[in-house]
């Protein structure tokens, strides 16, 4: 049986096109919001879902569980996993005894990160960079902590490809900018709980229009993975107070070496001629 909600997700997107109407409006609604089946009964469930409660049943035991008590607890479980705020963690944080073992602590932590990553991506890398190859214009995407990642994307293939741009919404632009994507390209967005909401209106615009969109995020059922072409699972567990993000830096690092890879001798022309202006420009110190 199903033992975490992530699997459930991804159990209910492998077989969605098989469900009847009624448990694909049902099954739509659990994974579009899983804080309200959490906290409601399931008639309620049923009556936002516009299905019948027995149709839940029915949907429960369709995808392995017993019946609904034993569906739903996966959801309630969700909620008891959240991220725990950054104060708090803080807190605990300053009131630690042990802080002398911090940094070794924090390096184990992101090794743990990393092993966890590879571990999940190794097949999924490549896929999406072919995907990304594919694509007329790439759009990269990441706000707050995230920025810095979308933009280690766009530093590293901009060296060797022109039609890389950010989606930064700097000043209020977002909107505008979202106006460039179109249907021969693709997105690729990065977020982690708790997710951006910019971050959720670069996917859903994406997904409007048509571009292939790949998600580099925490979970398989974020906001922007559940439309997501392709899917890049990163780990974030940290003993700080805040998550870390060197398991996101892994896999663009690693997209982008699969990326040159891909393209070949003309990629590598290209990364030569740029690497050769920049020091002709003054860009590093002689």
């Amino acid at each position: 049986m199903t033992a975490t909600f992530d699997q459930l997700a991804t159990l209910i997107r492998s077989r969605f096109a098989e469900f009847s109407p009624q448990f694909q409006l049902g099954a739509a609604f659990l994974l579009d919001h899983p804080d309200e089946v959490a906290v409601s009964s399931m008639r309620k469930v049923a009556e936002r879902a516009q299905v019948q409660p027995a149709s839940l049943v029915r949907l429960s035991q369709q995808l392995g569980f017993p019946g609904w008590n034993e569906l739903r607890e996966l959801f309630v479980a969700r909620v008891r996993t959240r991220p725990e705020p950054l104060t708090s963690r803080a807190r605990s944080l300053v009131r630690s005894n042990a802080k002398d073992a911090l940094a070794h602590d924090l390096l184990r932590s992101q090794q743990h990160n990393l092993d966890v990553t590879a571990a999940q991506n190794a097949r999924v890398t490549i896929e999406a960079a072919k995907l990304l190859r594919r694509a007329a214009h790439v759009h990269v995407a990441g706000f707050r902590s995230c920025y810095p990642v979308a933009f280690s994307l766009l530093y590293g293939y901009r060296l060797f490809r022109s039609s890389v741009s950010l989606l930064s919404g700097e000043a209020g632009t977002l909107d505008m900018q979202l106006r460039s994507i179109e249907r021969d390209s693709a997105t690729v967005v990065i977020s982690f709980a708790p997710y951006s909401a910019e971050a959720a209106r670069v996917a859903e615009a994406a997904r409007e229009k048509g571009s292939r969109l790949i998600a580099i995020t925490d979970s398989a059922v974020s906001p922007i993975a559940l439309n997501a072409d392709k899917v890049l699972i990163f780990t974030h567990d940290s003993p700080s107070f805040f998550p870390s993000l060197v398991a996101a830096m892994a896999i663009v690092e690693s997209l982008v070496a699969h990326l040159l890879a891909l393209e070949g001798a003309g990629a590598v022309a290209r990364l030569e001629e740029a690497e050769r202006a920049l020091h002709a420009k003054g860009a590093y110190v002689q």
